[in-house]
């Protein structure tokens, strides 16, 4: 509990202390003889005491022209209601509004806590060697690129990095959501806001602080709340005009009613006196006031948003907004990239076929032409090769988008890539059997064999699939630039409803764009990618996810969603937790409006009065408080 919360239960502990005595007195339940301005006198005490800020929130609002709040609904009606009166209920409605807002602000506070915890990724310093061999601790914002920082056992990874000396074991479940840890040696890349469990590591930074992963995660997660769903914003608008409306309802309440009766003496009998009558609807007016404070929806959908945006991210989930969050749960087809997202991205040669070269040589060859491009399918024909590659043998080097490299290696024309370079090179080439993808290779304009290249499937892809269906998800669509017999391998082997095969970048950008336009009416697409490569296909989508992309720029940048490691199960759970987010804020709206419009009703026809209105308030505020803090909680989805 903060300061603050803290000395509004004080206020509320002495207000109660006075005021229970007080009722007592005036309810004549105990009999006191006391002159009535003296009992007046005596309830302002407990009514100042607890209320006094709600007040001077309504003269600021008055003053800056912002008057029509839920601050002015009780301070109008409350004031009424003493002035009427009816002391006891007047302080009772002020005093248990506070209550309420006590509950509310410990219960977002205790979002905002539990976030924080599992978000706690931020570090305080960083260590470096000294020369005498002593560590000095700086600011982690001091810290340059390529500087050796030291991690002692039970410290956090200051700033990303490369390990130059030492291992361990990392914690990285604040950042991934898994809790077992990971096994890391030298030349292993580690994140910040991992924790360092066991050896002494040195690791050289490769990036600024500020550019760090946990800065960027922190980052998101705080920026989160300012991207405001379609409910947000329909609430928002909604208080607008609903606060000043009930205002003047309320007013109306108090003066058409008197007045027609009066005037036509209809319901006169009902009454003793002209002010019997005007007291009656005046405080029919106020209670209608404190009835129709919105508290319950204004301050109930936020937070379930929020609540949910935290509780994904103890899973390892991040949503940069409840806007993606609403858009989330409406998704019916997920588009997936292949590589890095259904298999692993594990490449490995297995094979070379009908080659006339010696292997080894034809291996160097793709190696050396290879060598300035950090594709995993290039990585692995450079790791087949086993040796030191020399970039200086590698000339007149050009890519061709969607089909592969041509070079001349030690002045050699070497040619690598697919069946498409080949037939525009005009090379005639042997067809591949095996499944895999397949690297063909041209040696001085001849062709010299073909590699085979295998990935392996991620453990838990067509478990993922399959709950994906059950999850409601009516297409499961992969877009790939493998071959046709690579993609239907994998497509039936994961379960997937339907895929695309040996797309260029901007094919898959023309295949989302087709599927955008088969997701009728609310129907929403997603895709899900590693973050590198396709960030214009992650940026088009409905919702871009990226998969095991943790510390790409590209990721974060583009991406909707970022899953902070590469399981694939993470998406039926980020789904299902949208939903479930969406399920509660419809049960609050759909709860404080139907018992708002009864106690409305009832006010107004003089069969509610201040008790049941507080009810109507605050009962209905903690109620909905308590169902939208259930979004914190969604391990077992």
């Amino acid at each position: 509990m903060n300061k603050k919360q803290k000395n509004l239960l004080i206020r509320i502990i002495i207000a109660t202390v006075f005021f229970i005595p007080l009722y007592l007195i005036s309810e004549d339940i105990v009999h006191v003889d006391m002159p009535k301005w003296a009992l007046i006198l005596l309830f302002l005490i407990p009514y100042l005491t607890v209320g006094y800020d709600i007040i001077r929130k309504v003269l600021l609002g008055i003053k800056n022209g912002k008057m029509f709040d839920e601050c002015f609904l009780m301070t109008v009606a409350t004031i009424g209601a003493i002035a009427l009166g009816e002391y006891g209920e007047g302080v009772a409605v002020m005093l248990l509004y506070q209550v309420g807002e006590l509950f509310q602000s410990y219960a977002v506070g205790k979002s905002r806590k539990n976030i924080s915890e599992l978000m706690d990724i931020r570090p305080d310093y960083a260590n470096i060697e000294k020369e005498d061999g002593t560590l000095e601790r700086v600011d982690p914002d001091e810290v340059e690129v390529d500087t050796v920082i030291v991690v002692q056992p039970g410290e956090k990874v200051p700033i990303d990095g490369v390990i130059v000396e030492g291992s361990s074991a990392l914690n990285t479940a604040a950042l991934t959501g898994e809790s077992k840890p990971r096994e890391v040696g030298v030349d292993d890349t580690v994140l910040s806001g991992s924790i360092n469990i066991s050896g002494v590591l040195k690791i050289r930074t490769t990036a600024q602080f500020d550019e760090s992963t946990a800065s960027k995660i922190l980052d998101l997660v705080e920026n989160a709340a300012s991207r405001k769903s379609k409910s947000e914003n329909f609430i928002s608008k909604f208080a607008r005009v609903y606060t000043p409306f009930v205002c003047y309802a309320a007013l109306a309440l108090a003066l058409i009613p008197p007045l027609f009766i009066m005037l036509t003496k209809i319901g006169m009998a009902n009454y003793a006196s002209i002010g019997a009558l005007w007291r009656d609807w005046i405080l029919r007016a106020c209670t209608f006031l404190v009835i129709s404070c919105p508290c319950a929806v204004v301050i109930s959908i936020p937070l379930s948003f929020f609540a949910g945006i935290g509780g994904a991210s103890n899973q390892g989930i991040l949503i940069k907004g409840s806007n993606y969050l609403e858009t989330l749960s409406e998704v019916t087809t997920v588009a997936f990239d292949k590589t890095g997202t259904i298999t692993k991205g594990n490449f490995e040669v297995t094979a070379v076929h009908h080659s006339p070269l010696d292997e080894a040589k034809l291996m160097e060859y793709a190696a050396l032409a290879e060598c300035h491009s950090s594709h995993p399918i290039s990585l692995s024909l450079q790791k087949a090769y086993g040796k030191k590659v020399d970039p200086t043998r590698v000339t007149d080097l050009e890519e061709i988008s969607g089909h592969g490299i041509v070079c001349k290696v030690d002045g050699t024309d070497v040619a690598v890539g697919n069946e498409k370079l080949m037939n525009r090179l005009g090379i005639p080439f042997h067809h591949c059997h095996h499944i895999g993808t397949i690297i063909h290779m041209a040696v001085a304009g001849e062709y010299a064999g073909h590699i085979v290249i295998s990935d392996e499937m991620k453990e838990h892809s067509k478990e993922a699939m399959i709950k994906l269906k059950k999850a409601g998800i009516e297409r499961t669509v992969m877009l790939t630039g493998d071959a046709e017999a690579v993609a239907k391998q994998v497509a039936a082997e994961v379960g997937l409803t339907e895929y695309r095969a040996e797309l260029l970048p901007q094919d898959k950008v023309a295949c989302v764009e087709a599927l955008l336009k088969e997701c009728t009416g609310n129907k929403k697409l997603a895709f899900v990618g590693d973050g590198i490569n396709d960030a214009p296909v992650l940026s088009r989508a409905d919702i871009g996810i990226a998969m095991g992309a943790l510390g790409s720029d590209a990721a974060i940048e583009a991406a909707d969603i970022v899953l902070m490691d590469d399981d694939p199960l993470k998406i039926p759970k980020a789904i299902k937790i949208s939903r479930k987010c969406l399920g509660i804020v419809k049960q609050n709206i759909a709860f404080a409006l139907i018992v708002k419009a009864i106690c409305l009703v009832l006010g107004a026809l003089g069969m509610a009065n201040m008790w049941v209105a507080i009810i109507a308030d605050v009962g209905v505020m903690i109620l909905a408080v308590l169902n939208a803090i259930r979004c914190l909680f969604v391990k077992n989805l």
